[in-house]
């Protein structure tokens, strides 16, 4: 199992981001994908998930309305498009099969979000 997460980078307060993750090593279609996020010193926490055919989804309150997941099992490939990004938003971001969990265990490099004024 793989993760490769990418499109974080540095914005400022209200800016947009779109963050990629394609994964391989199982069957991506059959699983639910879900968006976590880290800041130093703290447990990863739950942004966002989908199932398997991206027709259910779930938020974390404090990114409810800003942020939205979709997927492309065509190309093994969840996305995390993010806008009306905060300061507190800033963190390394990783995908992980699953919903609201890590169901498989693994964990990819992830993608580092800064938003900064």
């Amino acid at each position: 199992v793989q993760y490769a997460e990418s499109g974080g980078g540095f914005v400022q307060p209200g800016g947009s981001l779109r963050l990629s993750c394609t994964a391989s090593g199982f069957p991506f279609a059959d699983r639910a994908m879900t968006w976590f996020r880290q800041v130093p010193g703290q447990d990863r926490e739950v942004v966002a998930a989908l199932n398997g055919a991206g027709t259910f989804s779930d938020y974390a309150a404090s990114v409810q309305g800003r942020f939205a997941i979709s997927r492309d099992n065509a190309k093994n490939t969840v996305y995390l498009q993010m806008n009306n990004l905060k300061i507190e938003d800033s963190g390394v971001y990783y995908c992980a099969g699953g919903f609201n969990t890590n169901g498989l265990g693994y964990w990819g490099r992830g993608t580092q979000v800064t938003v900064s004024a």
